[in-house]
């Protein structure tokens, strides 16, 4: 009896670590910085395990067109908060505000967005 018990825990802390350790961090990304981008959508990926975001945006340094990938949330999650695929596409205007990458490369993960003027959801 002790002995079915004893693998039925180490069982479930096998599911359990498998599945801790298939989330990625976000230790590349500078959470005490935030950062908005104004531009336009280039590419909208909706994909797993996160959708990205491209986004043409013109530099105030140098005045070049730089473009920026951006990390969103998941398609699923996104889904339930009332998001399609076609919330964000090529050729929408977008303001988002983002965590930008700590290395300073134009990356970031996406905290909110307004699409064409109109405020999107909040969950990223």
């Amino acid at each position: 009896m002790y002995k079915r018990i004893a693998t039925g825990i180490a069982l479930l802390g096998c599911a359990w670590a498998g599945s801790a350790s298939a989330h990625h961090s976000f230790a590349t990304f500078d959470t005490h910085v935030t950062k908005t981008l104004v531009g336009t959508v280039t590419q909208m990926q909706w994909t797993n395990p996160h959708i990205w975001v491209e986004i043409a945006v013109k530099s105030p340094q140098t005045g070049q067109v730089v473009l920026w990938s951006i990390e969103g949330g998941s398609p699923n999650g996104l889904r339930r908060a009332g998001w399609t695929r076609t919330t964000i596409k090529a050729g929408d205007m977008i303001e988002m505000t983002i965590h930008p990458l700590k290395n300073g490369a134009n990356g970031g993960s996406m905290m909110q967005a307004k699409v064409n003027g109109q405020p999107i959801g909040r969950r990223f």
